[in-house]
């Protein structure tokens, strides 16, 4: 949602083989635009959940407006890219993050990405390598790791009954109470950090035409897998950052996945006081780490 992002940020649109795909990047003074095309890019993508969107990294990625290209796109069926009514599977989200990828960037390209989006990255990198240069991941998980779900919170029956699912999503993410309430209890590790602009972002992508869909399909756990069966496979250098205070997926499970590849994952920072956003609770920290890797020219 455009009333979202920060200054000199604005609106572009892409097609994918699934409908159009926004994305936010700089296109308007602070920022030298006409410089924006030679700096290398730098793509951020959000994770799932009812009224995800690119608003998840908004306090993050204007530190990197003058050093990188900033792409940070709506995945299909989240915030304002296309809602198309289907069942939605992995094979989606890997076919139309690498036809972004492959639309906007000129070469190999560093990813930032959260949570399931970024296990679907690993997979994507194991994949389709010649993509990436290098991944930084906030708290990486298929949500059925080592073959051991996060924890269903309703029972598959009823979200997969008709008007019920609904009803289900209407109450769970249609008002802004819910909004709210899931920010406090599930995602941040501080309740208080949680602004009005936050409830009120999230409540905007929720409530855009067709977004249960997709939102009921991470709800079903139809996007989950066992991210442990590919973490050796990966070859792409990775830095991993993990909110100490994450719920679902605990940092145990994080230093257990990077336990895995130890070739590729470069680095594990756990961060201290933060849930599974550690860059929408404590987006400082976030850019610092970042900063360390990209700007100052730390090899990975």
């Amino acid at each position: 949602m455009l009333q979202f992002q920060p200054p000199g940020f604005g609106q572009k649109v892409i097609n994918t083989s699934l409908g159009f795909m926004v994305y936010y990047t700089q296109t308007t003074p602070p920022w030298f635009i006409s410089e924006t095309v030679d700096l290398p890019e730098l793509v951020f993508l959000h994770n799932f959940g009812g009224g995800a969107s690119a608003y998840e990294w908004s306090k993050v990625y204007p530190a990197f407006a003058a050093t990188h290209r900033v792409l940070a796109p709506d995945l299909i069926g989240w915030g304002e890219s296309a809602h198309p009514v289907r069942d939605y599977q992995v094979s989606d989200y890997l076919t139309t993050i690498a036809e972004f990828i492959r639309h906007t960037c000129r070469q190999s390209v560093t990813v930032v990405a959260s949570s399931l989006t970024a296990a679907l990255t690993i997979r994507l990198a194991i994949e389709q390598p010649f993509l990436f240069q290098a991944l930084f991941l906030v708290c990486p998980s298929g949500f059925h790791d080592f073959a051991q779900g996060a924890g269903r919170r309703l029972p598959r029956q009823l979200i997969n009954t008709p008007l019920l699912d609904s009803i289900i999503y209407a109450i769970g993410a249609e008002n802004e109470l819910a909004v709210r309430n899931f920010l406090q209890r599930f995602l941040f590790a501080k309740p208080e950090r949680v602004s009005e602009e936050m409830v009120q972002a999230y409540l905007a992508s929720a409530q855009q035409p067709n977004a249960k869909f997709s939102a009921l399909a991470f709800l079903r756990e139809d996007l989950y897998f066992d991210l442990s069966l590919y973490m050796q496979q990966l070859r792409i250098p990775t830095v991993i950052f993990w909110g100490e205070e994450a719920q679902f997926t605990s940092i145990k499970l994080g230093r257990n996945l990077a336990k895995l590849n130890p070739n590729a994952i470069r680095d594990f920072q756990a961060i201290a006081g933060a849930g599974v956003l550690p860059h929408l609770e404590m987006p400082e920290v976030v850019i610092g780490l970042l900063q360390s890797y990209l700007i100052d020219d730390v090899q990975i």
